[in-house]
């Protein structure tokens, strides 16, 4: 079961005790050469990104100020959605766009988990499958919403594929517009809080296991059962006897409230550098909860889990993102095709402008410590020494300030 927690959002902790690229740096070499699972390449693409993200070898900025001379320096980020430095600032940019396509009512925060003993057809099946969970989840709500209240409303799904200790846990985040469209009258209107959790439970599991049975019978699905007596057996006896998980939390009112909430989920990586507690040697420790130990509150206790690289590395790239896979998905009202009345979605002027860590850096290297001007562009400095022999060595000037020049006039008079 995936934890979910209060509607406090925990801000970024101020400083960072460790980088997963320093644990990469010293051992991944190493093991590259005799893997513990197939490395595929986007995995090796996310590698490198987490490795060569804010370093020379992306590319650095240089500022200067236009009166004092005073310089400093911007590094590139790699904007991989894996790399645990670049996912805060894309959570809070993708907030920012999409609080903006909300509808102005409470919505609420859904967590569906399908059982563990799908995760073998899952991993082998991931494109079409995790499809599947992604799309089922949403037909849940939005058939009983229609049913039940005759509106349509607006969904926003993240893929998990992690659970705490970063083994296979699928599952998916929603946040669910409490409320919608009517299709009669085209006004909006927001539901009671009653949910039936069995009645979804049961939609969720037999509308999953349709998909999957249909998929079978087309003989589109990657398996070892003998017939398809073998297989139902299987749907009857290790699946179905299992839990399909709904977790709801309670309603929040406005759409930053829940975006912000909901985005710690959305575009971060599998494992945060603000978890990691220890890097010492071969071995890699980071926290996690246990759900199944919990405290006299009856919350889960907070445990240390220690990795050698060997184990470490497959664990954790196993949930590097499969190309052109769309974690993020919108459905209902909030998909392309929902056309919503711009008097019901929320105000850009009702809530502060989110501002990212990245932009709070740039913002602030940006403006002189010595005089309080701000400073002007320079130019972008690589590190040729670690890029592709391949790569021609280029210098960026097409917005190359003469602050240069300007000095030298200055000093020359």
């Amino acid at each position: 079961m995936c934890n979910t927690c209060s509607h406090t959002v925990a801000e970024e902790p101020l400083e960072k005790k460790f980088k997963l690229a320093d644990f990469f740096d010293s051992w991944w070499d190493i093991y590259a050469k005799n893997p513990k699972k197939f490395i595929r390449p986007e995995q090796y693409k996310a590698v490198n990104a987490i490795r060569t993200c804010r370093t020379e070898v992306l590319g650095k900025d240089v500022y200067a100020c236009p009166d004092c001379g005073q310089t400093s320096e911007i590094y590139h980020s790699c904007k991989n959605r894996f790399c645990p430095t670049c996912g805060w600032n894309d959570t809070v940019l993708w907030a920012e766009k999409v609080k903006l396509r909300m509808l102005n009512i409470p919505h609420r925060h859904a967590v569906l988990t399908i059982p563990h003993s799908l995760n073998g057809l899952i991993i082998r099946n991931q494109y079409e499958l995790l499809g599947v969970l992604m799309r089922t989840s949403a037909d849940v709500f939005k058939d009983w919403m229609l049913n039940k209240y005759k509106i349509k409303i607006g969904i926003i799904s993240v893929l998990h594929t992690w659970g705490e200790e970063r083994n296979y846990h699928f599952h998916v985040h929603m946040i669910v517009s409490w409320g919608g469209i009517r299709q009669k009258y085209n006004t909006l209107k927001t539901v009671k809080n009653f949910v039936t959790f069995d009645f979804l439970q049961d939609k969720f599991k037999n509308k999953f296991n349709d998909e999957l049975i249909a998929m079978y019978d087309a003989g589109k699905l990657d398996n070892d059962f003998i017939n398809r007596q073998d297989f139902m057996r299987f749907i009857k006896k290790e699946v179905n006897k299992n839990d399909w998980v709904i977790r709801l939390e309670n309603p929040m009112d406005t759409p930053v409230e829940v975006i912000r909430y909901i985005g710690r989920y959305s575009k971060r990586a599998c494992l945060s550098e603000y978890k990691i507690t220890d890097i010492e040697g071969e071995y890699l420790s980071f926290k996690h909860k246990d759900n199944k130990d919990k405290d006299e509150n009856n919350k889960p206790k907070e445990k240390i889990c220690t990795l050698h690289y060997n184990d470490f590395f497959p664990r954790l790239l196993q949930h590097v993102p499969l190309p052109y896979f769309k974690l993020v998905r919108y459905y209902g009202l909030y998909s392309n095709k929902g056309n919503v009345p711009q008097e019901y979605l929320y105000k850009k002027e009702e809530e502060n402008t989110l501002v990212t860590t990245e932009g709070k850096e740039i913002e602030n290297s940006k403006q002189c410590k010595e005089c309080g001007k701000e400073k002007e562009y320079i130019h972008t400095i690589f590190d040729l020494r670690q890029r592709n022999e391949r790569t021609t060595r280029f210098d960026i000037n097409i917005h190359k300030h003469s602050i240069v020049n300007r000095f030298e006039k200055r000093e020359a008079a």
